[in-house]
Order: C-alpha cells, then structure tokens, then sequence
C-alpha cells in the first residue's frame, strides 16, 4: 500500500509538472505572440526618416535605430527578428510615424518597402544648383549628379545637349526615391515636361511656326528678365516682336549665361564673343539658359500682344517698356539718375558709419 501511496503521488507530480510546463509553454507563446504584435514595439515621438546608406544587418541596424533615437527594446527585436526570419535590410529611406509593430518594420526594411522624398526643384538655376538642390534631398553626391549633363551616352540617349537638358528641369517638388540615381532623377523629371510641356503645347507652338525648343529657349531668358510674374507676358511679346522685326535680341540674360555668372554687366561684356551673346548674335541664342517655370513658359506661348521693342528696369522692381528708341532713353535716364542717387545715398551712411 506505501508502496502504491508513493508511486500514486509521484504520477500526480508528474502531471502536474506536464502541466506546468505547457501552462508555461503557453503563457511564454502567447507573450511573444502579443510582443509580435503589439503597436508599440517601434515607437517615435514625432516623424522620423530614418535613413540606411548601406544595406545592413540586425547590429547595423540597431545602430541606426539608436542614431534616429527611436524607442524600441533591443533584445526584443533581435528575438523578433531571428523568428520571423528577417535579418538583413536594405538601403533607403524609410519614414518612422508613430507606432509599429515587430513584423512590420522589419519586413518594411527587408523588403527595401521605403518612402518617397520630396526633391524641390526651383526655377532659373544653374546646373550647379540643380544638382546641389538634388543633392540635399537624396542620397547622391551633388558633383555625381552635375556629371549627368556632360554624360555623353545619356546625352545621346534623350536626344537633348546639356542646356536643353537643364531647360527641361521643369521647377515643381517631386516625390522620389531616396536611392534614386542621377539618370532616374532626370528622367523622372523629364517625363513630367513631357506631361505639361510637351504633350499639352506642342501643338500649339506648331501652329505659331515655333518648336518647343524654341518656346523653351525663349523661356529661359524671360525667366532670368522678369522679376514680376504679370510681366512675363509683356517681356516675352517683346522680345517675339523683335524676332519678327529682325533686331538683335540683346537679352541681358544671355550674356550673364555666356560669362558664366549673373551680375551687373559691364560695357565690355557686351563684347564678349559666345554663340549667346544676343547682343552680337541674330535670334534665339543655341538652346535655354534656364530652367523655366510652368507660368513662364505659358506666357512665352501666350505673349502679351503690343509694339514694345525696349525695356529697362525702374525703381519699383519691374521694367518701363517703351515703343521706340527715344521713350526707351528717356526712361533709361530715369533709371540711371535713380541707380546713382542709391549710390550717394549708400556712401554717406558708409561715410557715417552707418
């Protein structure tokens, strides 16, 4: 009978060990199930981009999550990680808003699932500015994204020499790819001329006897001119009505682009022999000095219809256009004798120590 008593007691510890054991096993599974997914396993206090510029692994990553300040307990991700089988992540940018769970962040950066960034492009810029503004936004390096407009292949490719490239830069803010190369940045942005450029003007610049091209190049020097955007109209009839009168163009523009720098010109640049130097050369200059904006360009197609043939700037910021030779002096003189009393004026307050 002890002997029964014993073995009865060991079978009931027995048992309740087993059952022990999967109480544990289950409350153990059903925690990391929870932990799994559970919404605040990945937490930020605000937006974060958190930006991978290498593919990486589980430590990398945690370095990353460190530098981003994002909360998260380490272990825990490792454990998740190493469950659900995700433990190598790709390059890119990946936005951080809010609360996420185990599952969905990793498979998120192990997919290479990243988000979009807005690249700003603005109107009449440089290559040089184009490509340092790109360069804020995306991971290139400004001189790699420059290097795109004296890529002969990709030249040959679009059809377009680097100024009408950089013509076609249609300024808006897009939404790319962090991982973008410089040949996706461009085409991206030149599939969007083609949407609102191409495809909806073409035709239009046809029937006036001009190609896009020319709208473009013409665009490019009332971009630089006009520092009033009810005067892009005026200034681009101005200048077709000197195309039709074969004058001269004689754009300040143009002969900034043909220095290499905009400033204050000097008699002498006048001068300076360039193939867009309309101030030597007959018609539109070779191609755009500039990225023209969408409402340039739409003035350029839709000029102000008028006989001015002359402009110069005036004190208000804007331009005084004038019909003739004469109108054009005498407003050239109000213009001087206002530029020469800002001089004065400046060098007393220097004098004064102002």
């Amino acid at each position: 009978m002890n002997l029964l008593r014993d073995f009865s007691l060991t079978k009931t510890e027995f048992l309740i060990g087993i059952f022990s054991f999967l109480f544990i096993a289950v409350f153990v599974f059903t925690f990391r199930h929870m932990r799994l997914s559970d919404d605040n396993a990945i937490s930020t206090s605000r937006e974060i981009n958190l930006k991978i510029d290498a593919p990486t692994d589980l430590d990398g990553l945690v370095n990353y999550l460190k530098e981003a300040e994002v909360e998260f307990n380490e272990q825990e991700l490792f454990w998740s990680a190493r469950l659900l089988g995700w433990r190598s992540f790709k390059k890119g940018n990946y936005k951080l808003d809010g609360n996420l769970t185990y599952q969905s962040f990793l498979r998120k950066l192990a997919l290479g699932n990243q988000d979009a960034v807005p690249v700003v492009i603005l109107p009449g810029i440089t290559q040089e500015r184009f490509s340092m503004s790109v360069a804020r936004a995306i991971a290139v390096d400004s001189a790699a994204m420059n290097m795109v407009f004296y890529d002969e292949a990709f030249l040959d490719e679009v059809g377009l020499s680097k100024e009408d490239l950089l013509g076609r830069m249609l300024p808006e803010t897009y939404s790319m790819y962090w991982t973008s190369t410089p040949r996706e940045v461009v085409r991206r942005i030149l599939r969007e001329f083609e949407d609102k450029v191409v495809e909806p003007y073409a035709d239009s610049a046809e029937a006036q006897g001009k190609t896009i091209h020319d709208i473009l190049t013409m665009a490019s020097i009332v971009e630089w001119e006009a520092k009033l955007e009810n005067e892009k109209p005026v200034i681009a009839g101005l200048y077709w009505n000197r195309i039709k009168r074969r004058m001269r163009l004689e754009a300040d523009p143009t002969v900034n682009f043909a220095l290499g720098e905009r400033r204050r010109l000097l008699f002498e640049d006048y001068r300076h022999e360039h193939p867009y130097n309309t101030y030597l050369k007959y018609g539109l200059p070779p191609g755009p000095i500039t990225n023209p904006s969408l409402s340039t360009i739409k003035a350029t197609l839709n000029p102000q219809n008028h006989d001015y043939l002359y402009m110069v700037a005036n004190p208000e910021g804007g331009h005084t256009f004038s019909r003739t030779f004469e109108q054009h002096q005498r407003a050239s003189e109000v213009w001087r004798k206002w530029l020469r009393e800002q001089y004065r004026i400046a060098r007393q307050r220097e004098a004064q120590g102002e």
